[in-house]
Formats: C-alpha cells, sequence, structure tokens
C-alpha cells in the first residue's frame, strides 16, 4: 500500500458525552443500569424462547436474533463509553477504533433487516393466516436471517475498506463516545468523495428500503383488517403487530428525528442523542415491549419462575 493512505495517526481521541463532572456518577449509575437491564433482558427473551416449545415458531426465532443483536449491539459502545466516564484521557488505538465503527454499522444493519424480516412474518400472519405455516417454513426464516447477516457484513465491511484508505493527519479528536463513521471522514485529510457516495447509496438499500417494504407489509395489514372489520380482528390484529409496531417506532424514530430536527439542542449533539437511542435505549426497552405485550412471553416467564422456585425449595 502507498504511503499516503497510511494512517499517520496512531489512535483517536473520544470527547465523550457532554456531561459536567459533577454529574458523571450520576450519568455513570444510570447507563450501567440500563446496560446491564438490557443484556439480562435481552439474554432472558433468548432462554424462554429457547427452553419453552410453544415459542419455537417464525417470529420467536427472528426474536432471539433481534435480542442477540441488541445485545452484541449495546457491548459494542456501552462498555467503552462508561470506562471512559471515569477517564482523563479517552483515547482509543486506531485498529480498536476501526473494529468498533465495523461493529457498529454491522449491528444496526442487522437490526433494520431483522425488524424488516419480522414485518414480513406479522403480514404474511394476518394476511395470509391458513397458508402461514406453508410459507414461513422453517427453511425461509433460516435463509431470511442468513441473508440479513450477509448483507450487514457486506455494508460494514465496505465502509471499514474504504475508511481504511484514507489518510489522518494531525486532528485526531472525535466529538463522540464512539468511533462514529461521519466524525471519522470529518478528520481524513483524503478525498472522501467515495465514501460519501456508498454512505448514501447503502444507507439507501439497509434503511430506506427495508423501512418501505415495512409500511408496505402494514399497508396490506391494514386493508386486510379493514376488509373485514371487527373488534375481534383489531384485537388480534393489534396483539400481533403492536410489540413489532413500537419497536420499528423506536428504531425509525430515531434515525427520522436526526434529520427532522437537526437544531435539536445547542448543549448536547444531535448525533450524540440518537446514538444514545441506539445503543443504549432502544435496546433496553425491547425485552419489555416484548414481554409486557406478549401473552406467551408472560406464560413462558411464569412457567420459568415456577420452575426456579421449585427446584430452590
Amino acid at each position: 500500500m502507498r504511503r499516503e493512505n497510511q494512517s499517520s495517526v496512531s489512535g483517536f481521541l473520544l470527547l465523550g458525552l457532554p456531561i459536567r463532572p459533577e454529574q458523571q456518577g450520576v450519568f455513570f449509575a444510570l447507563f450501567l443500569g440500563m446496560y446491564l437491564t438490557t443484556v439480562l433482558g435481552n439474554l432472558l427473551i433468548i432462554l424462554l424462547i429457547r427452553l419453552d416449545s410453544r415459542l419455537h415458531t417464525p417470529m420467536y426465532f427472528f426474536l432471539s436474533h433481534l435480542a442477540f443483536t441488541d445485545v452484541s449491539f449495546s457491548s459494542v459502545t456501552v462498555p467503552k463509553m462508561l470506562r471512559d466516564m471515569h477517564t482523563k484521557y479517552k483515547s482509543i488505538p486506531y485498529a480498536e477504533c476501526i473494529a468498533q465503527m465495523y461493529f457498529f454499522i454491522f449491528f444496526t444493519d442487522l437490526d433494520s433487516f431483522l425488524i424488516t424480516s419480522m414485518a414480513y412474518d406479522r403480514y404474511v400472519a394476518i394476511c395470509h393466516p391458513l397458508h402461514y405455516t406453508t410459507i414461513m417454513r422453517e427453511e425461509l426464516c433460516a435463509l431470511l436471517v442468513a441473508v440479513s447477516w450477509i448483507l450487514s457484513c457486506a455494508s460494514s465491511l465496505s465502509h471499514t475498506l474504504l475508511l481504511t484508505r484514507l489518510s489522518f493527519c494531525a486532528a485526531n479528536t472525535i466529538p463522540h463516545f464512539f468511533c462514529d463513521l461521519g466524525a471519522l471522514l470529518k478528520l481524513a485529510c483524503s478525498d472522501i468523495f467515495l465514501n460519501e457516495l456508498v454512505m448514501f447509496t447503502v444507507g439507501v438499500v439497509v434503511i430506506t428500503l427495508p423501512f418501505i417494504c415495512i409500511l408496505v407489509s402494514y399497508g396490506y395489514i391494514g386493508a386486510t383488517i379493514l376488509r373485514v372489520p371487527s373488534a375481534k380482528g383489531i384485537c388480534k390484529a393489534l396483539s400481533t403487530c403492536g410489540s413489532h409496531l413500537s419497536v420499528v417506532t423506536l428504531y425509525y424514530g430515531a434515525i427520522f428525528g436526526q434529520y427532522l430536527f437537526p437544531t435539536l439542542s445547542n448543549v448536547i449533539d444531535k448525533d450524540i442523542i440518537v446514538a444514545l437511542m441506539y445503543t443504549v435505549v432502544t435496546p433496553m426497552l425491547n425485552p419489555f415491549i416484548y414481554s409486557l405485550r406478549n401473552k406467551d412471553m408472560k406464560e413462558a416467564l411464569g412457567k420459568l419462575f415456577s420452575r426456579v422456585t421449585f427446584f430452590s425449595q
């Protein structure tokens, strides 16, 4: 590789969260509690789905992968953020920074594809209930998840490879709590036109197209419900799709909020707020959404607690 394509910095300096020193302890406890809740809650969902045979269905198959993604997603950035809150110099080596950026993009995209797969599952369940078991075969579910992983890997790898060909000069301060792709591109000395072009193109593929697919799925679901309007049908649709709609709202609400409210605050950068929503808030809320709004999950949870209580006596 030519010399000019080599990075001239050995690491980067993260500015972290814009929190006053006297508030560090409070926010550290808050984010630590949220991170532990995220890990324990999502691992509990995976455990329940694995132990309860009634949850061995396509919807819960996708949910278990979403739970694993949420745990991994938070673990990419939050532990480093928590450690930096008690560190004066928030440095990160070049290789570790690139790896963090890769996995952040990977799990962001994987979330998008999994949510889209779950929307298709809900579409089949509501619009084609008699053919649900025929359409949503185990092979199709595994294929949807495999394609989600492959596309996410290709997306994050394309950004990473293009970033590694850039040169970084004297400026190495990132105004963020993790290695964000956009922040890194602003520090580059090389031409970033190709990087920005790929960001736009891949963003359409992994964010816009899945969102359109979700809208189309729920458009068909709404049309099916209105075709035979009944209180029972509406309640069934809400119980079937309510949890997924809540997750979709949280995920895409943060994305669109970034562009609809560009000057959200003069004190806290909007990119940091959106990133906190992605990495801390949404992964923590997902287990509660699927546990509290889902009868099968609540029954499986009660069954597990009964089993634990029985063996502890």
